[in-house]
């Protein structure tokens, strides 16, 4: 059984990117570099410079707000599938890791499908378990205190 998982992961891992996700992956990685924000800035204070020479007129704020609106839009999902990719493999280690320990609740594994109202219960269902384990720590610790004292 471990082995048809190993050789299932394997496959998956051999898979080639399409061209997307690979060119995704290369923007998002060189938007988030110090160089990148660097000649972002360059392109900034040059059009900055150039406002004297062109009367700051409307063509030359046309061109800076034409310029960052499509970078913007177009950079708006190239980052969204990095992201849709990281979210993806951070629930899968997360369910890993919670079919691996004993006593989780395997249910979990796959709360991110869960509806909106089913994971806010999910969630207050949490919310109260942790208040009472807090709760019965601190007087665990009381109960400690005083026999101490």
């Amino acid at each position: 059984m471990a082995s048809n998982n190993v050789k299932k992961h394997d496959d998956a891992r051999s898979a080639r990117p399409s061209w997307f996700e690979r060119f995704a992956h290369g923007v998002a990685i060189l938007a988030g570099r110090p160089i990148a924000f660097c000649l972002a800035l360059l392109v900034i204070i040059v059009w900055g410079a150039t406002g004297p020479l062109f009367h700051f007129s409307d063509t030359w704020q046309l061109a800076i707000n034409t310029g960052t609106t499509i970078v913007t839009f177009l950079m708006v999902f190239l980052i969204q599938q990095s992201q849709n990719r990281d979210a993806k493999a951070v629930q899968v280690k997360l369910a890993e890791l919670i079919i691996a320990v004993h006593g989780a609740h395997n249910k979990l594994a796959t709360a991110e499908d869960l509806s909106e109202r089913e994971l806010e219960a999910l969630h207050q269902a949490y919310c109260k378990r942790a208040n009472e384990t807090f709760e019965a720590l601190q007087a665990h610790r009381a109960l400690k205190r005083k026999k101490r004292s």
